[in-house]
């Protein structure tokens, strides 16, 4: 069986890989949401160079 610094040491590893993946999915979504935003203003300002030239 078990003894119990083994079980603080599971619950240690576990609440650690929780928060690494957490901090991860986090990470990965403001990225992703920075990309995005970057992608769009650069489509914005293509749009509007080829308003520019069209006038």
């Amino acid at each position: 069986m078990f003894e119990f610094q083994q079980y603080l040491g599971f619950l240690a590893f576990l609440t650690v890989l929780t928060i690494g993946f957490w901090l991860m999915m986090f990470l990965i979504s403001f990225v992703m949401y920075w990309v995005g935003g970057a992608l769009f203003e650069m489509f914005k300002e293509k749009r509007a160079a080829k308003r520019l030239e069209r006038a």
